[in-house]
């Protein structure tokens, strides 16, 4: 039984670090396409230059942050998942 209720802890980890990281290649696209698709407007080299920074740190926040919530949820797994797994048992 123990067995189990790890193999399912492990399994819901790897399904939300999965999503975490799809959200980030996705968050990282979408900044892509709104530079080069707003960019064109953009007449004053400066402001493109500033747009792109801007681009790049809220990328970089954005990917530290969910680096560091994976890194999180590894360390307290058993703690987060089974409690979630006792309540969804629970439910069924």
């Amino acid at each position: 039984m123990a067995n189990d209720l790890q193999s399912r802890v492990d399994s819901m980890f790897n399904k939300d670090r999965l999503w975490a990281w799809a959200f980030v290649v996705v968050l990282w696209a979408t900044l892509l396409f709104v530079y080069f698709a707003v960019s064109g407007y953009i007449q004053d080299g400066s402001a493109r230059i500033l747009l792109a920074v801007a681009g790049l740190l809220v990328g970089i926040f954005n990917t530290a942050s969910i680096a560091a919530m994976i890194s999180h949820y590894g360390h307290d797994k058993k703690f987060i998942y089974e409690l979630d797994i006792k309540h969804l048992d629970a439910n069924r």
